[in-house]
């Protein structure tokens, strides 16, 4: 953590969600532009809120002036709960935006493999609600689960990042999901899943998105 950062404990519909939130320094912003609600790898795999991607994510919304929110799923840390297959954690996700991203106010969403799935569902939920400014998923879990289309409309605000060489979600699968909504995808040459080695351009292209 940075000494911009807040530890926090949400309410969430199976009881306690831990979270970390990440402002922009304030001698460089006079106010957040607004908040994103950043989601994490797979619960069941080691994926949690302090993974390695997860916090690039964060830190490049925060250095272009964003507020950043990263938590825990259920049955994650400190988080209440159990997996449940990415239906709960849909509703994990809502809870945080509910809490720390009034309706008011700029929204991103922005999540990693399993997260970017969640990610998806969440964007179909809120779509009609509320305006979203900007998406990035990164490592979209394509092949493990049923991630759902982008509106059309958010297409323009969307960024999508995968590894040429994922090993976990084959760039293939991902390209098979974005192929019939004409959604481009960045592709990292030689990148992996975890973008060991890549993260300072991981970085640099989700900052390069997430500027106004």
């Amino acid at each position: 953590m940075n000494a911009q950062t807040q530890s926090l404990t949400l309410s969430g519909p199976a009881g306690a969600i831990e979270a970390l939130l990440d402002v922009p320094a304030p001698d460089l912003f006079r106010a957040p532009l607004g908040t994103v609600v950043v989601a994490h790898p797979h619960p069941q795999f080691g994926g949690t809120m302090t993974n390695k991607v997860v916090q690039t994510l964060a830190r490049a919304f925060v250095q272009c002036g964003w507020r950043a929110v990263r938590f825990n799923f259920r049955g994650v840390g400190a988080s209440a709960g159990s997996y449940d297959e990415g239906r709960g954690e849909l509703e994990d996700l809502l809870a945080v935006v509910q809490a720390q991203a009034p309706a008011e106010q700029p929204l991103a969403l922005a999540g990693f493999s399993f997260g970017a799935f969640v990610t998806t569902h969440a964007i179909e939920r809120l779509w009609t609600a509320r305006t979203i400014e900007r998406v990035v998923l990164v490592g979209t879990a394509a092949s493990r689960f049923d991630a759902v289309p982008v509106p059309a409309d958010l297409h323009p605000q969307t960024l999508v990042i995968h590894g040429e060489q994922d090993d976990t979600v084959p760039l293939s699968s991902v390209l098979d999901w974005a192929r019939p909504q004409s959604l481009p995808v960045t592709v990292v040459p030689d990148g992996g899943h975890f973008f060991h080695g890549q993260l300072p351009l991981l970085k640099t292209l989700v900052a390069r998105h997430a500027r106004f």
